[in-house]
């Protein structure tokens, strides 16, 4: 693999052009990982065991016992929207985040085997995939907001942070943080989704061993940063949530 390729390895299956463009791949294994995600639940929920389970059931509840725990740790308040949100979220990113242990030009040679000039095989290294998921999560805590606190939600803008007599000082720097929000929930999973992506590239420039042996130290490695990027992301969708339930004073 010559150092010319490692641009082409970064390129999306596309279809359309500029704002109408849409990278196929993405969308294909972000629904093929909901879709694995929607059908194992249903599965493990029609054959639960009584007892102690094994197995996927194991994990499931685990992590859903680990979710439940994180939600009533952080705060007092209980919303039922938080859990299976803050679930669903962690599961779901964890799962596209886990294809980036495939070795990023590996799918690209497969898919050329089928006429495809392109595959990105990981969702999360592209920047629509995790702001389109920060997104949500912020329209879901303007939600909150507004189903919790009323009208009294925009009286924040007026208020916050220096008090009624700078009311247009406040609305701007209320605003700046709320658009913060997204922007870091997206682009923290992005950095480290690409950067992880790139290490895989860089190392294929290696001597076949060096690949090997790297490609292997690097996978446990990212395996880590797989699961924390996930667990971050869900901490965050968490303290916006629990944030949004809690009333001002």
């Amino acid at each position: 693999m010559a150092s010319g390729d490692i641009a082409h390895h970064l390129v999306n299956w596309t279809v359309g052009e500029g704002f109408w463009t849409f990278d196929l791949d993405t969308i294909l294994i972000g629904w093929v990982m909901a879709a694995i995600l929607v059908i194992t639940s249903m599965v493990v929920g029609a054959r639960l065991q009584r007892g102690a389970p094994a197995g996927m059931q194991a994990w499931l509840e685990g992590t859903v016992e680990f979710i439940d725990k994180l939600v009533t740790d952080s705060f007092p308040v209980r919303d039922p929207l938080i859990a299976p949100v803050a679930l669903t979220v962690f599961v779901w990113i964890l799962l596209m985040n886990s294809m980036d242990v495939i070795p990023a030009y590996l799918p690209g040679v497969v898919a050329s085997w089928f006429g495809l000039e392109h595959f990105r095989i990981t969702p999360t290294v592209n920047l629509n995939t995790t702001f389109a998921v920060a997104l949500a999560v912020f329209a879901l805590t303007i939600f909150t907001s507004l189903r919790v606190k009323g009208f009294a939600y925009f009286k924040t803008y007026l208020t916050h942070p220096f008090g009624k007599y700078l009311a247009p000082v406040n609305i701007i720097m209320t605003a700046i943080e709320e658009i913060t929000k997204p922007l870091s929930l997206g682009l923290r999973l992005f950095g480290n989704m690409f950067a992880g992506e790139l290490v895989f590239l860089l190392l294929a420039l290696l001597p076949w061993w060096g690949t090997l042996v790297m490609g292997e130290v690097w996978s446990l490695f990212e395996s880590l940063i797989i699961m924390l990027q996930a667990f971050i992301f869900t901490v965050l969708t968490v303290v916006y949530l629990g944030m949004a339930n809690m009333q001002d004073h």
